[in-house]
């Protein structure tokens, strides 16, 4: 059975940082949308059961998976660059926080330590999470966020109920274009099965 909680719009989840509560996340998974070939990033709280599916593109899908499967490149990719980049520069990736969606799209920051200093980077979840997997730096959701946008799949997941997600979330992802509801709306009960990891 697959159980939407939140029902928020986008609006609900644009919380001032003071008041922001956050919550540790792990990558859970890839999927490929079989419906449109399109790749999301799956996070999931680590104390709990919360998914939070983020749509990326196929380069950040890359990158992503190779870390996952411990590949090496015989030259450093473009994540693997900016890492280097970032240790060459005395820094270090302290977390990655998943921060708000605006205008339909997700927002991350970097938070970098650099002599003593902490600097927060503007990025994308998908840079952020390849980043984060190669320093192994700890991925963070802000706690408004899960709550509006989260899906939570019980043991005894039944592709059928995926139709309540599409009236159940609001329209999220995290590059321009169509929205998270709306791609819901197209998939058939049966695509949620159908994910390939």
């Amino acid at each position: 059975m697959v159980d939407v909680t939140g029902h928020g719009s986008p609006d609900d989840f644009l919380a001032s940082e003071d008041t922001s509560v956050l919550v540790e996340v792990r990558v859970q998974r890839l999927a490929l949308e079989q419906a449109t070939q399109t790749w999301l990033v799956i996070l999931q709280e680590l104390d709990g059961e919360r998914l939070l599916p983020i749509w990326i593109g196929a380069p950040e899908a890359y990158a992503i998976d190779r870390h996952m499967q411990e590949a090496e490149a015989a030259r450093p990719l473009t994540h693997d660059l900016l890492c280097s980049v970032l240790h060459g520069l005395g820094g270090s990736l302290e977390k990655v926080e998943i921060t708000k969606v605006e205008k339909h799209i997700f927002h991350a920051e970097l938070v970098v330590c650099r002599n003593g200093e902490m600097i927060r980077v503007d990025a994308r979840p998908s840079d952020s999470i390849a980043i984060a997997l190669r320093t192994s730096a700890r991925i963070f959701a802000n706690e408004q966020l899960l709550e509006a946008v989260s899906i939570d799949i019980a043991e005894e997941e039944s592709p059928a109920d995926l139709q309540f997600l599409a009236d159940s979330l609001p329209s999220v992802e995290d590059s321009g274009g169509e929205g998270l509801a709306e791609r819901l709306r197209r998939l058939n009960p049966e695509d949620f099965g159908r994910f390939q990891p």
